[in-house]
């Protein structure tokens, strides 16, 4: 691809070279992949716990940026493999043409010039003693240029004339279709180019998804020839999808699908993350350039219109209507990511790896994000925490009250400290739409969308521990307010032969759970868990009962319910992840089957 395509370029061109050029690139993603690991989990995280300070800090962010680098690279070169297995897929054909028209030409000791003609040998019946001669047939791809060629070797003498006119031809054709295949991917393979500068900006990020977009649209028919992930399949049937791929195609599917990918309810947990962390700052990349580009909310935002008469300016009122609403999510989201990326840069802060699992800011009205602590693939027990009204990503890091992401870090620790032997996972799952506010969780329809995506998600974390280790973990379901909700439904979202969900469900400060009766959630007796407090928990509990969230006016704190009622030490709704609280120790020791631990009312 450096030359104009031509006979003497097309001859000697090795499609083969550009698949092992493509492994080259792929072993440099592999590379980055492993340095980015290194630094965000290996130095980034012992830094953190052993050093304080300012210099600390400072290399820290030095790490962060080094960090951000490595992953540009991964990404990248991700494209530049694929697109060079591309490129080879779609040429060969043409180079496969070619090689057959020479081999037939030379079979009958035709030669073939370094411009692509067709030379032949005198041949034929005899003519005043002499052979009919030889000549050279030129190639054409003009279709009526060859039915005049194909008439005029018809009348010649030499019969080996309309042989070497159809090698001729084949040669031509041969050497359009390559010169078509190359123009295609130059410019594409050139856009993969990036700045001469040590910074992964925004506009970085931002074009990287820019030539993920591109060059799905230009490996179309390459991608057509691999197998294609099942639609709306179960999360075994995505399991057996991805594991039947060849590493190369897997990688593919990687570089430009990042998105797909790190959604599919079944792929082991490292993929999903490697995808998600790319769809992340990529989004970040396109979402900050988005706002920097919004103008600057006019000044003047009234306007008098009289004495003691104001009202909004027309400026300020264009403004609104075109940009406030954009705004306000693009700063929301951001602010999302942001928490995200604090909770990656706490690992080695007492906490483990950190595996995004799933994410996406425009999904549900609130946006997606499932991140796990610890890998859910090899764990020996997973708690899967549920939040509920007012979840969203703006709000996935906010603080010790409301900070999701905080609740299931907490929960970890203190499940680690009463295991310290066995490998511990927790999971903040938020993909479903949440309530925004108290009069939309007095609605059963969020609990009817979300259960049965919980449901998927739980057996697709199944399926994949079961690839990653042949057997299932213990597996506990934490919901806390109208997260209880989405987990009741949940139970129910499973065929008759799909068995529990999980092995036990823990909630907090449940308004119902779509249920009158433990037993009707389908675990074995005595592995439901429920605990309440005061103040607002039980406005919210009551309020729960009297809209029917519980059916029959029941919910889990009830001793008719017929789950076990543990003990509490909240004093509101939100502090039943309190930092050495009962309720904290008590859901630990739940999930870490230290049953006898729980303290019960």
């Amino acid at each position: 691809m450096t030359r104009p395509m031509d006979f003497t370029t097309l001859k000697s061109l090795k499609p083969s070279a550009y698949e092992d050029a493509a492994g080259g690139y792929q072993a440099a993603v592999a590379m980055a992949s492993r340095t980015k690991d290194e630094i965000e989990n290996g130095i980034a995280a012992a830094l953190r716990g052993s050093l304080r300070g300012e210099a600390a800090e400072a290399a820290l962010r030095e790490l962060g940026e080094l960090r951000k680098n490595f992953h540009y690279i991964q990404i990248e070169c991700g494209l530049v493999s694929t697109a060079l297995r591309a490129f080879a897929a779609d040429v060969l054909p043409a180079k496969r043409k070619l090689d057959a028209a020479v081999a037939d030409a030379v079979a009958r000791a035709f030669t073939v010039g370094p411009g692509g003609s067709v030379g032949y040998p005198a041949a034929g019946a005899e003519v005043d003693g002499r052979l009919p001669k030889g000549g050279a047939a030129n190639g054409t791809t003009d279709e009526t240029a060859r039915a005049v060629n194909r008439q005029a070797a018809g009348f010649d003498p030499n019969p080996n004339l309309a042989y070497a006119q159809d090698c001729a031809d084949r040669i031509a054709s041969a050497i359009e279709e390559a010169t078509a295949v190359d123009r295609k991917w130059a410019p594409h393979l050139r856009r993969l180019e990036a700045d001469d500068d040590l910074t992964v900006s925004a506009a970085d990020l931002a074009d990287a998804a820019d030539d993920m977009d591109d060059l799905r649209g230009a490996a179309a028919s390459y991608l057509d020839d691999l197998k294609a992930p099942p639609k709306d399949a179960t999360p075994e049937a995505n399991a057996a999808w991805w594991h039947a791929l060849t590493p190369e195609e897997q990688a593919d599917y990687l570089a430009l699908f990042p998105d797909r990918v790190g959604a599919m309810d079944g792929l082991p947990s490292d993929v999903r993350d490697e995808a998600n962390r790319t769809v992340l700052d990529e989004r970040r990349g396109r979402y900050q350039l988005e706002l920097d580009a919004i103008p600057p909310e006019p000044a003047d935002r009234l306007r008098a219109l009289g004495p003691d008469v104001v009202a909004y300016s027309d400026e300020w009122l264009a403004w609104r209507d075109k940009y406030k609403d954009r705004k306000e999510h693009l700063e929301a989201s951001l602010k999302g990511m942001d928490a995200i990326q604090a909770r990656f840069d706490r690992t080695g802060s007492g906490l483990p790896e950190a595996y995004l699992l799933g994410f996406d800011p425009e999904a549900n009205g609130d946006g997606r994000v499932i991140l796990a602590n610890g890998n859910p693939d090899t764990a020996d027990h997973t708690a899967v925490y549920v939040p509920g009204t007012k979840s969203k990503l703006s709000r996935i890091g906010d603080g010790d009250t409301f900070g999701d992401l905080g609740r299931s870090e907490r929960l970890w620790a203190t499940s680690q400290s009463m295991a310290p032997d066995r490998r511990i996972s927790t999971i903040t799952w938020l993909d479903y739409d949440a309530p925004d506010d108290v009069p939309h969780a007095t609605m059963s329809s969020y609990s009817d969308k979300g259960g049965p995506t919980l449901r998927e998600f739980l057996d697709g974390n199944k399926t994949a521990h079961e690839y990653s280790t042949g057997s299932s973990a213990h597996t506990t379901v934490i919901g806390h307010s109208y997260g209880s909700t989405v987990v009741g439904v949940a139970t129910r979202s499973g065929g008759m032969l799909d068995g529990s969900m999980a092995d036990d469900i823990v909630v907090a400060g449940s308004p119902g759970m779509r249920a009158d009766r433990a037993a009707d959630l389908g675990l074995r007796p005595g592995h439901v868990w429920a605990m309440g407090a005061s103040w607002d928990d039980q406005v919210v509990r009551q309020g729960g009962r009297l809209v029917g969230l519980g059916d029959n006016l029941t919910i889990p704190t009830d001793e008719s319910f017929g789950g076990n009622i543990m003990e509490s030490d909240s004093t509101d709704h939100s502090g039943f992840w309190n930092r050495n609280s009962t309720s904290l120790r008590n859901q630990a020791a739940v999930v870490t089957e230290n049953f006898e631990k729980v303290e019960l009312e």
